[in-house]
């Protein structure tokens, strides 16, 4: 057997790197703790932004946004602005209207949805402060900015449509006048029994409570904002696209057939993109016009996009109008919930703007058991940016929604809203379980994560301080709020997809290619913008190849060398595109098997792997590591008849069901009540991810979705004004929290794994998102319930809760409900609605 290798190039390469190709492999990759591979280019300054790249012949492109919220495009004139120094080309939407198209939308949710055409550059009319109307190309970047003060628009202002309420009131202005209502689409969804039947069946034992809840429109706000850089070869009519993008396989895919250009014309590359939230998980204006614009002059295009052009013309998120009912018996059994959805779209529809609630749909019921269910959601259009995913997409809305009712519930009930999700969550020995949104969770132990964080948080120890603090009259009031969330992850499979009308599949691809010195690469269609994809790929692979997790290299972000994926986005990396890449290592290990049976002259049956080694059962010194096996492979002198030369393997993978992380999150909040001033004393989450790959970047997508989900709670609210102006266009006014705002966060997990995918993995990229906000707002509510108040709009600023603890005349309102463990509020009444 031995003497078999030892021949020819591969006995010259043992004999030179030995150790080469029989380095241990320390093991134990799973689970391990490791620093990100990724964090050595960025915190010495060697990446390479979108920004960062320059061509021969580079020219620079900008934009001339409109300053009206609505308005009919008169005239538009950039004559002046071609007689500058260093400007290029300058064009009006209405030059480019032959060749720019229109943006794509892949998610026409209903058949009757009303979907107008989106130009890159308005040609007719502008529907939104910083619609594109014209753009300037010149030699460089200032010249462009300066000379597009020179382009003259004529402008006739329409009406401007800015609430959504009013927007579909008869007689509204309209959006979008040919379409002759400002309703995009109307989507019911009833599930389980009948929800009005159901409640009108418990007779008076039935408690009904409504509420209204108000998800305010919020700016994705990613440290790098969008750029695009299009490098052309004309005389080929090829294209290479550099962009901020969470999506360069998507992307190149609607740049064809939005432009006309050849698909197999077009490569897209996304270098290091410094963050997205959803808000690069999109086909862009910009985009599309650089590539158009590169085309048509033959040079090199730029377009890097300014932080107020970023807060105008980037996706907003949320922006939905709440109105929820829940139905229990007056033990605590919930019978039914129903929700009424109104959401705005904004003036366009980007790439999945009207699927982004529809995702929500299947999560309002949570983890919590009950008969009924009814959902509708109304898409409705406004004079604003054009709103799509933002961290979460739909999923935070929903959980919100929830875990803020479960808790008016208890307080209606007279009930410890800890003790009410206990009596209706699902236990954990009733999994696999069917929803009664039409969901088969998999797994789950909300017992265990609840438990675990209870005995962080203390929660018995503070529910006692409450009380005394309260009898006491303190006028630092003490809140505690709870949130027990789940969430559906890896939004992936394709047959559940297209039954939603979506445009495109949810499978991920993967590539692993065995190099002849026993390194690895592996190539994924999952798009990196911070997770720390190259990190737990590696481990994922070493853990499975037995090789060392240096030895492993990714490839990402670039559709020649990745030339297959569905990109990064609704925590789908692990779940969908780990996993196409463990499979992939599967097959590379069937390959590496048969050859170092046959090399090892046994029997395939016989012989075993482990720990990066092959072995033959009964014969313990007859080995070969899978190093060894990768370089005979390449060598190719004694293969099994019919064997191809290699190892490399590849691997989509479409997952059977969505993966459903979960957790329990606690919040204590004190409130100065002459000031409205809150702070958040102890923030506690356990979160239950299934198996972990590595726990730092777990650690890592907690916190940051934590930050996020309490700068919702407390800090950001994109405001508009009645003419349809952004009031908070600027960091200024746009208050993203920094590390000195937030608390510290105390993080535990239990660890259920999936029964859904071979690694038990689950998603983590959106869990701190999703869970924080309603603790934290469930908190002050607990808080303030004493005196009253029963809702706070989001975000719960200083003034507002100020104002929630006064009278209309400004005197203090009195502490005039004795609440215990969430108790009845002074004004709230079955089924009352805030």
């Amino acid at each position: 057997m031995t003497e078999q290798l030892d021949a020819g190039l591969v006995a010259g390469e043992i004999a030179e790197h030995p150790d080469a190709l029989s380095k241990p492999y320390a093991g134990g990759e799973l689970g391990r703790g490791r620093r990100r591979k990724e964090d050595a280019k960025l915190v010495t300054g060697q990446t390479n932004w979108t920004d960062n790249i320059t061509l021969p012949g580079l020219l620079h492109m900008t934009v001339l946004r409109s300053p009206m919220a609505h308005a009919r495009i008169v005239s538009v004139d950039v004559s002046a602005a071609l007689e500058l120094p260093g400007v290029i080309a300058a064009y009006s939407g209405a030059d480019l209207a032959d060749v720019q198209g229109a943006l794509p939308c892949a998610w026409p949710v209903t058949a009757e949805m009303v979907h107008p055409d989106h130009p890159p550059l308005a040609v007719d009319e502008v529907r939104y402060v910083g619609d594109g109307v014209a753009v300037v190309v010149a030699r460089d970047r200032y010249t462009a900015v300066d000379a597009l003060e020179a382009i003259a628009v004529e402008y006739e202002q329409l009406p401007a449509v800015v609430d959504m309420e009013a927007a579909i009131a008869e007689g509204a202005d309209l959006v979008h006048g040919d379409k002759g209502t400002n309703t995009c689409f109307r989507w019911p969804f009833a599930s389980g029994d009948n929800y009005a039947e159901t409640v009108a069946a418990a007779g008076d034992d039935a408690v009904v409570v409504k509420r209204r809840f108000r998800q305010q429109r919020l700016l994705p706000t990613a440290i790098e904002p969008r750029g695009v850089v299009v490098a052309p070869i004309a005389a080929a009519d090829e294209y290479t696209v550099y962009s901020a993008t969470q999506i360069p396989h998507i992307l190149r895919v609607m740049l064809a057939l939005v432009t006309g250009i050849g698909e197999h014309k077009i490569r897209v590359i996304a270098p290091d993109v410094g963050g997205g939230f959803g808000s690069k998980l999109n086909v862009y204006a910009e985009e599309v016009l650089a590539l158009v614009v590169a085309k048509k002059l033959g040079r090199p295009i730029k377009w890097t996009e300014s932080r107020s052009e970023n807060y105008q013309a980037t996706i907003h998120g949320r922006d939905q109008i709440q109105d929820i009912e829940i139905a229990a018996t007056r033990d605590g059994t919930l019978l039914g919930l129903k929700v009424e959805l109104l959401a705005d779209m904004g003036a366009y529809l980007q790439l999945i703007t009207p699927g982004i609630p529809i995702l929500g749909a299947f999560m309002y019921p949570a983890i919590y058991k009950m008969k009924a269910y009814d959902f509708h959601c109304t898409g409705v259009f406004t004079t604003k940016t054009p709103t799509d995913a933002y961290r979460g997409a739909g999923r935070p809305e929903a959980t919100y929604a929830i875990e803020r009712i479960m808790d008016e519930l208890a307080a209606e009930l007279g009930r410890d809203p800890m003790d009410l999700r206990k009596q209706n969550w699902i236990r954990h020995e009733e999994f696999p379980y069917d929803m009664v949104a039409g969901l088969t969770y998999d797994s789950g132990n909300y017992e265990a994560a609840t438990e675990k964080a209870e005995q962080m948080f203390d929660l018995a120890g503070l529910r006692a301080e409450q009380e005394r603090r309260r009898g006491d009259n303190d006028p630092m009031l003490l809140g505690i709020g709870i949130s027990t969330f789940t969430e559906m992850c890896g939004l992936a499979p394709s047959r559940v997809l297209g039954s939603l009308s979506y445009g495109a599949g949810g499978w991920e691809a993967a590539q692993i290619r065995m190099l002849p010195t026993g390194k690895v690469e592996v190539t994924s269609g999952a798009t990196p913008h911070g997770q720390g994809h190259h990190t737990a790929w590696s481990q994922i692979v070493a853990d499975a190849l037995g090789v060392p997790f240096e030895d492993v290299e990714v490839v990402t972000g670039d559709t020649d060398s990745s030339p297959k994926g569905m990109d990064t986005y609704g925590s789908r990396s692990l779940v969908v595109g780990g996993i196409a890449i463990h499979k992939a290592t599967g097959k590379v290990l069937e390959k590496a098997k048969r050859i170092a049976a046959h090399l090892l002259e046994a029997a395939e049956g016989d012989v075993e792997f482990s720990g990066g080694t092959f072995s033959v059962k009964g014969s313990p010194e007859a080995t070969m590591t899978i190093q060894q096996v990768a370089l005979a492979t390449f060598a190719a002198h004694n293969l099994p008849d019919g064997m191809e030369p290699t190892l490399d393997s590849d691997y989509v993978y479409d997952p059977e069901n969505f993966s459903y992380p979960h957790g329990t999150h606690l919040c204590a909040v004190e409130i100065d009540s002459e000031t409205g001033f809150t702070t958040i004393r102890k923030y506690v989450c356990v979160d239950d991810i299934g198996r972990i790959v590595n726990p730092v970047i777990v650690e890592g997508q907690v916190h940051g979705g934590i930050a996020q989900g309490i700068a919702q709670a407390l800090y950001e609210e994109a405001v508009h004004d009645a003419e349809g102006n952004l009031t908070t266009g600027s960091l200024v006014d746009y208050l993203v929290p920094a590390a000195p705002d937030l608390p510290h966060f105390d993080t535990g997990r239990t660890e259920t794994p999936s029964t859904s995918n071979p690694l038990g993995v689950k998603g983590v990229g959106e869990a701190g998102t999703i869970a924080s906000t309603p603790a934290v707002m469930n908190a002050i509510h607990d808080a303030l319930r004493p005196f009253g108040v029963r809702d706070i709009a989001m975000p719960a600023t200083p003034e507002r809760v100020w104002r929630a603890l006064r009278h209309d005349d400004g005197t203090p309102r009195d502490a005039s409900g004795t609440v215990a463990y969430g108790g009845p509020s002074t004004n709230a009444t079955s089924g009352g609605t805030s």
